[in-house]
């Protein structure tokens, strides 16, 4: 029946998986990805009729409303929930955060709850019970309290003392100052008590404390530079930059006291990388986007100082919002005690009823006539046999060990500094020991079989070293003198007659150099020019060094290897850019620039030569640059031949190339272009359009091959691991060629490893899944299942698998459903019935197939997960520990990491074990 999947998930069983592209949110919900009710209408006479129009627009997706330097907004009735009875909450968050587990109110019943929940503990509260009652007592009451409140108050203890150690970190987080508008003025205030809707300011090197719209700052043309290592562990920084119209009239301390714009944008979500929202201001619509956001837990950096409007706070921020729920582990031996103690249970009750009939059965035969035994001369032998059963329980309770969960749990204590004090774990270059933050998995650390493991920062330094490049076919970085012969003595190029050089780049291509300083050949001096000019570098000058600060690390190092050849980027405005060509400044008007995404992934920017003369330069990755070249490009397979050679080498590569633009033909794509800029509905969408018209017909002049490097003694680490029969899984969000040319360089893939990609194993488990259908039947049950292989036995094999063809094979991809077909229909019990029945039908489909991709994934010797979410990453643990019943290690360095990390048996982040 059609009418059947009208409220189900529904999965896009004709559309093929894109690889390049991260899949749906976390956030995405089958609710949320239908279309939004209308949200509350504002009051707001002070926005233009135009402006309100185009406000409908939004409605639908953007429901968070925001208004500058007005709380009472925010506290209308509109904005109040009920969250528990007759409990009302605002739905905006205050500022303070919670990670603690307990309070002064509910620590010692939720303690206890948790206490008696381990069976030994609950054990002994009935036998405190049993010991009151008279008739069948053997032993004083308080013989059973004194330990019983021993063990639990030690164990009491060591939970409080935790629990402890995360108050402080939370007051010290929430008592945090900076300085927010109020009364007109900037005071001091704690991150506590900032609210939605606060203006605030900060200062270099400042934590933000909320999730804020920037308005200013101190640099010019409003940029800010943030470090984004809380959230996503890269060191280098990002810029930030503000609307030009708040850059013009909020900079003084007056104006951002009066400032009532009105935000209207989504809703909070853990998506890191994406915003949308529309600011309304002096009668004016304006676009917002993730590029002028500022989230908590990023540091602000090489700013005096900026201005920010709060627009999400404390739970409600981005960073939380990946923090996914905290699960209490347990380990093998918190489940073996469980089980020992069941089992003494079992053995003791048996043990006690035995006794109890054969007292009961003496009792009848000879306790009668024994004229020494006055108790039981009222009472019948099965009477006086059930109060000797609790009787003998209470007596031997000594076989029921109340001290082995004290004494697991001093043992792991011990072990926890042992750890802590170990040599080997010590990092002296950063003076940095292991650091176990708590005592409850230690044991783990030993049974583990399989690691899941971030790439960036975790594997790899996050440090790119301009290695190779090809220029007009020719390949240039191998050992050669200016004379193009090779060399087996290594010498590196001496960069000392560049004034910009900075020393650190080590090359050793001497006719490179030659070629750049005799001009021979234009496409040279073109191919630096390009890398100095395409980016979105800033440049800062520290004692008179020009000091880069790139979003990318790439993008760093192709800007710095272009700087050490001779073409150095000096400065930027917002319309210009100036560049040191072989010692001559000269500055170019800056016309446009084409921002780089994973959908595009390429980068443009257009810029107007001195002399008057119009260009595009253009860099990304081969397979769409290529599909844009001009079809008279008499280098292209030279280039397409390097490009082999440097991917073999395990290096990162972009290709190279411009266009020369007509003024006529530019004036009529910059018109489209501006209007698609101010597009206040799918602007992404509008703007990828307009792009790909004027990014075609392409020259192309080269191509670049980074390196990047990986963390010391990675490789040998894996070897080692591999022979202690312990897998390896990279669990990443970079773009498939770059995981898996990591996976070459650590040698987790060898020239010997059968590499298999998502759609090889979703034919697999098709043919698997028809093969158990076929199988199937009225005696299927009576049946054991066959585990048979999906692989030979012979032969090295690894997956390499992204997170669209993970959704497509897991049965997770999810689609809009239609409004027409949510309409509620009453249902006839049959009907009802078949829905059901279809409803476990699919869930059945979708356990068995999940059980076979971990079962396939797990007869490869490594297996890689690249452009996969943060809940994918859990997704992915949680369904090896399911199927495989496995002892679980994750390790990774960023925010996007924590849910993995939380999914985990064990878990690593940095230098510091979370066990």
């Amino acid at each position: 029946m059609s009418t059947e999947r009208d409220s189900e998930t529904t999965f896009e069983e004709d559309s093929q998986p894109n690889d390049e592209v991260v899949p749906y949110s976390d956030d995405e919900t089958e609710d949320e990805l239908e279309d939004q009710g209308p949200a509350v209408e504002p009051v707001q006479s002070r926005v233009s009729r135009e402006a309100e129009q185009s406000r409908e627009t939004f409605r639908k997706d953007c429901t968070w409303q925001v208004k500058a330097n007005d709380r009472s907004f925010h506290e209308q009735p509109h904005f109040i929930n009920t969250k528990f009875f007759c409990i009302k909450e605002s739905k905006y968050a205050n500022n303070a955060i919670k990670t603690y587990k307990y309070n002064a109110f509910t620590f010692l019943p939720l303690n206890l709850f948790e206490q008696f929940k381990r069976a030994a503990n609950f054990y002994f509260l009935v036998l405190l019970i049993l010991q009151t009652i008279p008739q069948i007592t053997t032993l004083a009451w308080y013989t059973t309290l004194v330990p019983l409140l021993m063990v639990l108050g030690i164990t009491a203890i060591k939970d409080l003392v935790d629990d402890v150690a995360r108050h402080k970190m939370d007051n010290e987080v929430n008592n945090r100052t900076c300085e927010v508008i109020k009364d007109g003025r900037f005071k001091i205030a704690k991150w506590k008590e900032i609210q939605v809707g606060d203006v605030i300011r900060l200062k270099k090197n400042d934590f933000i404390p909320a999730d804020i719209l920037l308005l200013s700052s101190s640099e010019p043309n409003s940029l800010c530079y943030v470090e984004t290592a809380e959230l996503d562990g890269e060191t280098n920084l990002k810029f930030k930059m503000a609307l030009e119209i708040t850059h013009q009239y909020l900079q003084r301390e007056n104006s951002l006291a009066t400032f009532d714009g009105f935000i209207e944008c989504e809703e909070p979500n853990n998506r890191l990388d994406k915003f949308t929202g529309t600011l309304f201001w002096r009668n004016t619509s304006f676009p917002l986007d993730a590029d002028k956001i500022l989230l908590r837990g990023c540091v602000m950096r090489n700013t005096d100082f900026c201005h920010g409007l709060v627009i999400f706070a404390g739970a409600d921020t981005k960073i939380m919002k990946n923090s996914g729920k905290t699960r209490f582990k347990r380990t093998k031996i918190d489940y073996l005690m469980n089980y020992m103690v069941y089992t003494i249970f079992v053995v003791l009750i048996l043990l006690s009823a035995g006794l109890a009939i054969g007292h009961a059965y003496w009792e009848a035969q000879v306790g009668n006539y024994s004229w020494y035994l006055y108790d039981g001369e009222d009472s019948t032998p099965s009477y006086r046999g059930f109060l000797n059963f609790w009787g003998y329980i209470i007596v031997l309770n000594t076989m029921v060990p109340i001290s082995l969960y004290v004494s697991v749990e001093v043992i792991r204590l011990g072990q926890s500094y042992f750890i802590n004090w170990d040599l080997q774990m010590y990092y002296p270059e950063k003076d940095t020991p292991a650091k176990a933050r708590t005592t409850t998995l230690n044991e783990q650390l030993g049974q583990i079989h399989y690691i899941f493991s971030d790439k960036t920062g975790t594997l790899t330094q996050n440090i790119m070293t301009f290695k190779k490049c090809c220029i007009n076919g020719q390949i240039y970085g191998d050992h050669r003198d200016a004379s193009q012969h090779s060399h087996s003595r290594i010498e590196e190029v001496d960069f000392s007659w560049n004034a910009y050089a900075d020393g650190k780049l080590a090359f050793y291509d001497h006719y490179l150099v030659e070629q750049i300083q005799s001009g021979k050949e234009p496409e040279v001096r073109q191919f630096f020019f390009l890398l100095a000019v395409c980016h979105t570098v800033m440049v800062d000058r520290i004692d008179g060094q020009l000091s880069y600060q790139a979003a990318s690390p790439d993008e760093g190092a192709l800007v710095n290897a272009a700087r050490n050849f001779g073409f150095a980027f000096l400065a930027r405005t917002q319309n210009t850019i100036t560049i040191s060509e072989m010692g001559a400044e000269r500055t170019y008007n800056v016309l446009a620039i084409l921002d780089f995404n994973s959908d595009r992934k390429r980068m443009s920017i257009i810029v107007r030569t001195p002399e008057g003369n119009i260009r595009l330069y253009c860099k990304g990755a081969d397979t769409v640059i290529y599909e844009r070249l001009h079809r008279m490009n008499p280098t292209k397979q030279e280039t397409q031949d390097a490009l082999d050679v440097f991917a073999s080498e395990t290096l990162r590569t972009l290709c190279l190339c411009y266009k020369e633009i007509e003024e006529k033909e530019f004036e009529q794509w910059n018109k489209k272009f501006m209007a698609a800029s101010v597009a206040s509905t799918d602007r992404d969408e509008a703007l990828d359009k307009v792009y790909e018209e004027i990014e075609k017909d392409l020259i192309l002049l080269g191509a670049t091959a980074i390196e990047d490097k990986l963390q010391d003694g990675v490789p040998e680490t894996i070897s080692k691991l591999a022979k202690a029969d312990i897998k390896i899984w990279v669990l990443t969000g970079d773009k498939k060629e770059t995981a898996e040319n990591i996976g070459f360089a650590c040698e987790l893939l060898t020239e010997d490893t059968t590499i298999c990609y998502g759609e090889d194993i979703n034919a697999l488990l098709n043919t698997r899944m028809e093969n158990q259908r076929n199988r199937g039947g009225v005696y299927a049950k009576f049946v054991p299942p066959v585990q048979e292989s999906f692989f030979p036995s012979s032969g090295n094999r690894a997956l390499i698998i992204t997170g669209s063809w993970l959704n497509e094979i897991l049965l997770e991809k999810k689609t809009k459903t239609s409004k027409i077909l949510k309409l509620k229909f009453p249902r006839t019990e049959e009907e009802r019935r078949i829905r059901t029945q279809s409803k476990r039908r699919l869930e059945a489909k979708k356990e068995q197939r999940q059980k076979n991709f971990v079962d396939l994934a797990c007869e490869c010797s490594a297996v890689i997960c690249c452009r996969v979410t943060p809940k994918q990453k859990a997704m992915v643990v949680d369904l090896v520990k399911r199927y495989k019943k496995a002892i679980t290690l994750a390790i990774g360095d960023g925010a996007n990491d924590v849910n993995m990390i939380k999914s985990e048996s064990c878990a690593r982040s940095q230098r510091n074990l979370n066990c």
